[in-house]
């Protein structure tokens, strides 16, 4: 993977709705500079609402978390069963 992008996994809904925008999964975004997740949100034009936590190279984290060039980054829409957001870590992970 280049160091000037960012690998984009979407889950559940999000990968449908990338599917709808013909986005390949992964999607590579090109980025050339440290952002937080709203901004990821904002250049994918999705709103706050559609994704509940984000992975940062395998760690869950909250919107807030710095996104670099050359992360991987998950994407979790609301919605996921309990047991399953256990095992993934999600727990008020948006702050």
């Amino acid at each position: 993977m280049n160091r000037n992008n960012i690998e984009i996994r979407a889950f559940a809904s999000l990968y449908r709705l990338f599917q709808e925008r013909g986005w390949n999964q992964p999607y590579i975004l090109d980025l050339d500079k440290e952002i937080d997740g709203y901004e990821l949100l904002k250049m994918l034009k999705l709103n706050e609402e559609d994704v509940e936590a984000i992975f940062i190279n395998h760690n869950t984290c909250g919107l807030k978390e710095k996104i670099r060039p050359g992360d991987r980054v998950g994407l979790v829409p609301p919605g996921i069963p309990g047991v399953v957001r256990t095992m993934l870590g999600i727990r008020g992970a948006k702050n």
